[in-house]
């Protein structure tokens, strides 16, 4: 299964076609997931990535209860003259979370084979 990603910021828009899904017993569900269990915080950068490696999801936490999360697209990583791009998307760690998760589930749920 192939989709379309595009990462959108102020000044940034940045696409890929063919991003490999994910491999869905360690998919992007089950990581958001872990992380809105997770609501408290914890210490350093969590990260998942897909099958290719050219979508990857990083989190970190920080006081105040709010997730950062960084979305990096790098189309064709081991291709010579390859972009990449991140966007980091700042949600609150519980019904943000929570609502994201749910939002990403109901879509992967939707694309399943």
């Amino acid at each position: 299964m192939h989709h379309a990603v595009e990462l959108r910021a102020p000044g940034l828009t940045a696409r890929a076609d063919e991003v490999v899904a994910w491999i869905w017993d360690s998919d992007l569900t089950t990581f958001l997931e872990e992380l809105v269990a997770d609501y408290r915080g914890w210490d350093g950068e969590r990260r998942r990535q897909n099958h290719d490696r050219d979508l990857t999801v990083s989190a970190v936490f920080r006081s105040g209860g709010h997730v950062g999360l960084t979305w990096s697209l790098r189309p064709w990583p081991q291709a010579a003259g390859g972009w990449g791009a991140s966007v980091t998307t700042w949600l609150e760690a519980g019904e943000q979370m929570a609502s994201l998760a749910a939002d990403v589930r109901d879509f992967l749920a939707g694309v399943r084979p």
